[in-house]
């Protein structure tokens, strides 16, 4: 009989049901069911409709429940930092997004009492506006935020859903800014600062550990019996344990809505110059440190694209990628991480009244502006990904980019000129096979370090090198 795992992997754009297949020497994976994500706009706030998600989550996995395949477990990865309040095994409501703009609001009060180097000495993260800590903050603890008996993670909240276990994986739990960086448990004075009760956190389990079995309801649902299993439940984390790292010299790009930028170490690096580059160290599996930067990712060119749509353009990304290639990189790039790009709606026009305010040269046709974006993410990653390397004492020599950009062609070229070292690309769903491989190695259908499950990835997906031209 065949074994299979199932992953579920939450992205802030889309959601998988995958069924994965792993043996020591095969590394197998199909996607169930696909389904949209986004912000929902209710008239007063952007909020994550998680209940919806959760019913495609059923829904795909009753699909592999009338297969034939028999399924030794279950995972759940997802964004981060967002979180359910809930009371009495109920939301009160559907998650905030963290690109709300309460988010604001959050920083003005935690940086009221602590500013980010006194946080940075606790929790070890870099400076992100939306940090569940900030988010926490605009809370209304003495009126409705009062009513919560229990707070989960999104990932946490699905594994809550299909077991009635709760639990805090710990990967995730290292991004709220709530974890001190040197016990990695919740720190008192950091609970303060967001003003949740401590009593309202679950206790922390680590990926490769079991949550709980499915409810009966939930395997009536599906079709089938499993356990559930704790992965690196921030998608991030889980990519990482399937990036292909050839060495400890490569540096890692989850590349996404978001590019996460870094190396894989042994410990925090918590020193000034990292807290003044805005690094940020993170849980990885194994004990392993995620020393990394945020760097804004896709979202820059998909919601360009939706820009252009809005007004008629018929091309879409990949046809306008393909036009990009042919204009040359231009030397004057644009900061891809001003807060000025966060929110959704007009990304080319915020773009040209950027450049034009600082004098530099753009334009407004689609495809030169699709080359501009490129070239601007290009050198924010490349130099995201040697500064990592010099904080934590490594000499940079490859750039492994996973996830759904390390299909862009164009930007990886462009990465690696101006990285001046090879970029391997791929593969594209490192979150789901990072998922799949901690399940498989907890039911002993695999062995091995980080190392091997890495070697494994090699050894079964179709990786793409670009070396480093002088020119385009």
């Amino acid at each position: 009989m065949t074994h299979g795992v199932v992953a579920i992997d939450l992205g802030a754009t889309s959601g998988r049901v995958i069924e994965g297949r792993v043996t020591p020497t095969s590394l197998e994976h199909t996607v169930i069911h696909r389904f949209p994500n986004g912000p929902v706009n209710d008239g007063e706030s952007l909020r994550w409709n998680v209940t919806g998600l959760f019913d495609e989550v059923i829904r795909g996995m009753s699909r592999i429940g009338h297969s034939t395949q028999h399924i030794v477990s279950v995972g759940v990865d997802s964004w981060a930092v967002d979180y359910g309040l809930l009371a009495q095994g109920k939301l009160l409501h559907e998650p905030f997004h963290y690109r709300d703009a309460r988010t604001a609001r959050g920083v003005a009060l935690v940086h009221g009492h602590a500013d980010h180097s006194q946080l940075f000495a606790l929790n070890g993260l870099q400076f992100l506006p939306f940090n569940s800590i900030y988010q926490l903050a605009t809370e209304d603890w003495g009126a409705a935020a009062s009513a919560a008996d229990a707070l989960l993670l999104v990932p946490d909240l699905i594994n809550y859903w299909l077991t009635g276990e709760s639990f805090m994986e710990r990967t995730n739990a290292s991004t709220t800014g709530l974890i001190n960086v040197a016990t990695g448990e919740l720190d008192s004075e950091l609970l303060a600062l967001g003003g949740a009760s401590r009593a309202l956190f679950a206790p922390l389990i680590d990926a490769g550990q079991i949550v709980g079995n499915l409810s009966p309801s939930i395997q009536a649902k599906v079709g089938f019996v499993a356990p559930v299993v704790a992965v690196g439940s921030h998608d991030t984390a889980s990519a990482v344990v399937a990036a292909p790292l050839s060495s400890s010299s490569s540096a890692y790009v989850s590349l996404g809505t978001w590019g996460l930028v870094g190396v894989e170490t042994s410990s925090p690096v918590v020193s000034d110059a990292a807290k003044e580059a805005n690094f940020t160290n993170e849980a990885g599996v194994d004990g392993r440190n995620r020393f990394l930067r945020n760097v804004m990712g896709l979202w820059l060119l998909n919601e360009s694209v939706n820009f252009w749509k809005s007004r008629g353009e018929t091309r879409g990304l990949e046809e306008l990628l393909a036009q990009a290639s042919e204009v040359p990189s231009n030397p004057e790039v644009f900061d891809v991480d001003d807060p000025v790009f966060m929110s959704p709606g007009d990304i080319p026009v915020r773009i040209a009244h950027w450049c034009e305010e600082r004098g530099l040269a753009f334009s407004s046709d689609p495809v030169v502006m699709v080359a501009h974006i490129v070239d601007s993410l290009a050198v924010a990653i490349a130099s995201a990904a040697h500064k990592a390397g010099e904080l934590a004492g490594i000499t940079v020599t490859e750039i492994s980019v996973v996830g759904g950009g390390s299909q862009n062609g164009l930007l990886a070229q462009r990465l690696a000129n101006r990285a001046g070292i090879p970029v391997v690309a791929g593969p594209v769903e490192a979150t789901a096979l990072g998922n799949i491989m901690v399940q498989a190695r907890a039911a002993g259908l695999i062995s091995g370090d980080l190392e091997s499950l890495r070697a494994l990835v090699r050894s079964c997906s179709n990786l793409l090198t670009f070396q480093p031209q002088t020119r385009d």
